[in-house]
């Protein structure tokens, strides 16, 4: 991967994600452009804060065409925290139930501990055979969210003519009572709850595997 965008429709932790990717080597812009985020090699979908406003922001600029045409073609879509979470079918906050890309069956909910948010420092249960987590299964990871999916399932989206493939591989973390999805990888998706960009050596690694991606 020789370019990659960093999709700008508001809600993100976007100028660190660019500054981790330029430390790789990779020639980064930071932009809402349709045809520039749908051409690059690479496409982040960054995310911050409610569900809700996050699926607004993304579907006023396209965001939402441009992560299913991109997966259609094959592109490689990198999802990070609230933009792992709009993938998912549905997002539940405060009552309110907001369709998400319908990318992968679940909802994501608010976590079921005494202390939320889930902020810091924490180890995954890597999925075997994970490209984002190859080298670095045993490493912590920065997480801050309130809310998570507790299940995942391969999503048909045959309507819109997408075929991620047949496997999926799910990356998972514990906090309070709660088993949620920390990585998700199937076929060109891919996505953390986690921050990467705020993992140090480790999340600077995980970058490089999915840069080694196309």
């Amino acid at each position: 991967m020789t370019t990659a965008v960093v999709f700008d429709y508001g809600f993100g932790n976007v100028r660190s994600m660019v500054r981790a990717l330029a430390r790789l080597g990779v020639d980064v812009t930071l932009t809402s452009d349709y045809r520039q985020a749908l051409e690059a090699d690479g496409l982040v979908v960054p995310g911050v804060g409610a569900f809700a406003a996050c699926m607004r922001g993304l579907r006023q600029v396209s965001g939402d065409r441009v992560v299913y045409d991109r997966l259609r073609a094959g592109r490689p879509v990198l999802g990070v925290c609230v933009g792992l979470q709009v993938l998912f079918e549905h997002g539940v906050e405060r009552g309110a139930d907001t369709a998400g890309l319908g990318l992968v069956g679940g909802t994501v909910d608010l976590l079921d501990a005494d202390v939320v948010p889930h902020m810091g420092w924490d180890t995954v249960d890597a999925a075997p055979g994970s490209t984002l987590l190859k080298g670095v299964e045993g490493e912590r990871f920065y997480f801050v969210h309130s809310y998570a999916a507790c299940s995942a399932t391969p999503a048909d989206r045959s309507d819109l003519s997408l075929d991620l493939g047949p496997g999926q591989l799910t990356t998972w973390c514990d906090y309070g009572r709660s088993r949620f999805v920390a990585a998700y990888e199937r076929g060109p998706l891919m996505a953390t709850q986690f921050h990467p960009e705020k993992s140090g050596d480790a999340g600077a690694e995980l970058l490089r595997n999915w840069t080694a991606t196309c």
